[in-house]
């Protein structure tokens, strides 16, 4: 295929990175020891295990001849540039990160990072949220992080006390309804 038909360029986009939350500046990466062990183990299964497979169908792509034309080789080289990327952003992660155990809270009725808090909104309907660092989000499991909205409302806050939530919609306001910690490892 020509060239002229395929949205393909010759150079690198290493400077592209995927859309991934920030840290606010000044503040530190703090992340539990469960989402540190996973980022870890992601970025040991890059390099031991993805990059030399991508390396060897790369090689093994190039040693067929014309590289314009060959799609292994294309993709595989494209392939390549984002493992690289991959590696290089979980690096400069887990170089950021502060591991924060939070099994070891002794003050467990007030709410600070890796708590797991019960609250009621204003409609009386129950929600259950575990704040966790910027890496850990998962939504569809009550995993929010503490630089979202609604943790920022809930840190330092007691059970039994009154929160004010900020939301688009005008001031909420929830009552924290109960405030757990993981049991110590």
């Amino acid at each position: 295929m020509n060239k002229a038909f395929v949205k393909e360029s010759d150079e690198s986009d290493d400077d592209l990175d995927i859309a991934q939350p920030d840290v606010p500046a000044g503040t530190k990466n703090y992340i539990t020891p469960a989402g540190h062990q996973r980022l870890r183990d992601e970025l040991l299964h890059l390099l031991d295990e993805e990059r030399p497979e991508v390396v060897k169908l790369l090689s093994w792509a190039a040693s067929n001849g014309d590289r314009s034309e060959n799609g292994d080789y294309i993709y595989g080289k494209r392939r390549l540039r984002e493992i690289d990327r991959r590696i290089r952003f979980l690096t400069k992660r887990l170089d950021l990160a502060e591991v924060v155990d939070s099994s070891r809270q002794e003050n467990v009725d007030q709410v600070f990072f890796g708590a797991t808090v019960d609250y009621a909104g204003d409609d009386g309907e129950e929600h259950t949220v575990t704040i966790v660092g910027v890496d850990e989000v998962d939504l569809d499991h009550g995993r929010v992080s503490w630089i979202s909205p609604i943790a920022r409302a809930l840190l330092k806050a007691k059970i039994g006390d009154t929160v004010a939530l900020h939301t688009p919609a005008g001031v909420q306001q929830i009552d924290i309804l109960d405030v757990r910690y993981p049991a110590k490892a």
